[in-house]
């Protein structure tokens, strides 16, 4: 739903603007530059002393192709120009279609990936330039739980000593009572003691992921990233995995970043939500403003193509033509306006700004005033 006061706003030139002979490279390169510039001012600011996680201007770009002297020619924009934060507790959810950059942006965010730019400030220090050496002291922090919990266990290693290998290498307690703390991590996770030393292939892919979640949380982790960690899982099982998590969060205290396309857990665990397309955040905002006011028309594409589980009510389904755009060539202006049922002629040439119209609510889109 869009407010009264934000159709008041919109641009009175928006949809009339004559664009003809209008030089889409120069504007880029006047929107990269103010880009940049807003980026070195933002560099100097101190970080939130409130946030455990805060990232600001976070971009990951992989080069597709380079010079015979090895300069970059062409890149792909898996994540580009991405901010937000998250304070201890929270969960804050990204969602977006599949090879929007959710996976990337977590992965790059636990120097998995090397940013291409961009700061990454946890617990108060920026980890963007961290090397490995440097990031294994913060190993313990920062853990992550995988999509797949098929593939991301070694098949022959039996479960105590996947769990085991981390907490030795780690030194989270004496050797002697590294078998007894994993029994305990195990039996928080719904783990009996005797899968200890029974092998992955042995368990269901419920189960598989629950030694997952115990393997991050064996090393006693203040952040959690969690990629998708149920779309793998049957709905039942889905719920089991959800509330543990739930339940491990309040119990240790932990901080999530909830990956996953599926907008239903997505409401149910997160705090705040992010919506992500094309490498960029183009929605913002707390959990209730998002579901009770989206704003960007992606963002209301997305919530319309939930199932609704009562069959009398009519639900208004936004069709999106067309597939999402490569990242590898984005479009000019506004990323979404190839697909956007309300795009305007200004949408294929101006990038919108990423803009606050609600107390902690920003959204990126020509449809509401790009001017104080």
């Amino acid at each position: 739903m869009e407010t009264q006061e934000n159709k008041q706003n919109l641009p009175e030139t928006a949809e009339t603007q004559d664009f003809s002979g209008y030089d889409d490279s120069a504007e880029f390169a006047k929107e990269q530059a103010e880009r940049e510039e807003k980026s070195k001012q933002d560099f100097l600011l101190p970080p939130d002393p409130e946030a455990i996680l805060e990232v600001r201007h976070l971009k990951k770009y992989f080069t597709l192709k380079k010079t015979l002297m090895g300069k970059p020619v062409s890149s792909l924009k898996a994540v580009d120009d991405v901010s937000f934060k998250i304070k201890p507790g929270e969960t804050l959810g990204i969602v977006g279609e599949s090879g929007c950059g959710k996976t990337t942006m977590g992965r790059t965010i636990l120097k998995l990936y090397q940013p291409t730019a961009g700061q990454i400030f946890f617990e108060g220090k920026n980890i963007a330039g961290y090397k490995p050496k440097e990031m294994r002291g913060l190993r313990t922090k920062m853990q992550i739980v995988f999509q797949d919990p098929y593939s991301s266990l070694p098949p022959r290693s039996t479960v105590g000593d996947i769990l085991s290998e981390p907490v030795r290498v780690h030194h989270i307690v004496p050797p002697s009572q590294v078998k007894e703390y994993v029994l305990k991590v195990m039996e928080q996770c719904g783990l009996r003691d005797y899968y200890y030393e029974r092998y992955p292939h042995e368990f269901s892919g419920g189960q598989r992921q629950r030694i997952c979640i115990a393997r991050a949380l064996v090393v006693a982790p203040t952040l959690v990233v969690c990629d998708e960690p149920v779309s793998a899982l049957d709905v039942s099982i889905q719920a089991q995995i959800i509330n543990l998590l739930k339940k491990l969060q309040t119990e240790r205290q932990l901080t999530y970043l909830f990956i996953s396309h599926d907008l239903s857990v997505v409401k149910y665990i997160s705090d705040k939500i992010g919506v992500m397309y094309l490498g960029s955040m183009v929605e913002f905002g707390n959990k209730e403003n998002i579901f009770g006011n989206p704003l960007h028309p992606y963002t209301n594409a997305l919530f319309s193509a939930v199932p609704n589980p009562n069959p009398d009510e009519k639900v208004h389904r936004i069709l999106l033509t067309g597939d999402i755009p490569s990242p590898a060539n984005p479009p000019m202006g506004c990323k979404f306006h190839t697909r956007c049922p309300k795009a305007m002629e200004i949408c294929k040439h101006i990038a919108p700004a990423y803009r606050e119209y609600e107390p902690g609510h920003f959204v990126a889109c020509h449809c509401y005033a790009q001017e104080d």
